[in-house]
């Protein structure tokens, strides 16, 4: 019997350190998942989608871990890559600069660079492509209605020969914007017309909210304002997006992109977030990110509502 004290002592310890089989239930029988990194580029619509793929992973059973707007592509495209984050909305056009020698055409037709940036960042990143939205976030140049009305600006071609005749045009605009090849100098190389030193402002961050509002307010004389093709703040502020007919840039479809040994632990990231994502066309994403931009509403709120709304959650 003397023995028996010992032994039950022991076994006591060891049961003491073997783990629970209850750690990964999140207390009502569901097994709990993650964690999962979540991230998103700076811009409101970054943030807001962010919070959306947040919330879906959440009401699924995922531990989440929130880094949205993290910071610009040069900051969340090597933190995927390097595992420092896990998913975040990434658009389909930016492939054609991610992925050097491709056919520029490509990136301007939906489909074909949806399927083309999904394979190359799958092959050489492991990276997934989940399902995009019927939206395109393009860069783009707005000038104010009364701006267009008058020289009646429609296009490009119609900015460029009013430029070329010798009208005034002052363009707000991030750095980026100015210097990228595929922004600006895509637009002048596609249309034939060139914006001098003192035709540009340029700002330090990729706000658009920033660069519209001086458009709009005339501020140190702008008239014309870098800006996105989602961008809900224009219609409020007065400015027209100026129509890009030749194509100079390529279609930018917001996606949630994955690390590919996180889609493979968890493939019903594709049946969570596609449906939510098939819903998101151009104006509904313009009028979701007037909530953020124009009425100030927090991000989170405004993508559980939506959300809520469509009976997602």
């Amino acid at each position: 019997m003397k023995l028996l004290l010992p032994v039950f002592i022991l076994l006591t310890l060891l049961l003491a350190g073997c783990p629970s089989q209850d750690n990964g239930d999140n207390g009502d029988g569901t097994e709990q998942k993650g964690p999962i990194t979540v991230s998103s580029k700076l811009d409101e619509e970054g943030g807001m989608l962010g919070q959306m793929i947040i919330l879906m992973l959440k009401a699924n059973g995922f531990d989440v871990i929130d880094k949205t707007q993290l910071g610009a592509t040069n900051i969340v495209r090597p933190a995927i890559i390097a595992g420092e984050i896990d998913i975040y909305p990434e658009y389909t056009g930016n492939g054609a600069f991610f992925f050097d020698g491709t056919d520029p055409g490509i990136w301007r037709d939906a489909q074909l660079g949806y399927e083309k940036v999904k394979e190359l960042d799958k092959e050489e990143n492991n990276i997934v492509w989940l399902g995009p939205a019927p939206a395109n976030n393009t860069w783009a140049i707005a000038i104010p209605i009364t701006l267009a009305q008058q020289e009646n600006l429609i296009t490009l071609a119609d900015l460029a020969a009013y430029v070329n005749g010798g009208g005034f045009i002052k363009l707000a605009a991030s750095a980026e914007f100015i210097n990228s090849p595929a922004a600006l100098p895509a637009f002048q190389e596609a249309y034939g017309f060139v914006l001098a030193g003192d035709q540009l402002v340029s700002f330090a961050g990729g706000d658009t909210a920033l660069t519209e509002q001086a458009a709009s307010q005339g501020i140190d004389a702008v008239n014309a304002a870098m800006a996105f093709g989602t961008d809900g703040e224009l219609p409020a502020l007065g400015l027209v997006i100026l129509e890009d007919p030749l194509g100079a840039q390529p279609i930018y479809e917001p996606t949630p992109i994955v690390r590919g040994v996180i889609f493979d632990q968890y493939p019903e990231l594709a049946t969570i977030l596609n449906p939510v994502f098939a819903t998101l066309d151009t104006e509904t994403l313009q009028e979701l990110n007037a909530k953020v931009g124009l009425e100030g509403q927090l991000p989170v709120d405004v993508a559980r509502d939506y959300l809520t709304e469509k009976g997602f959650l």
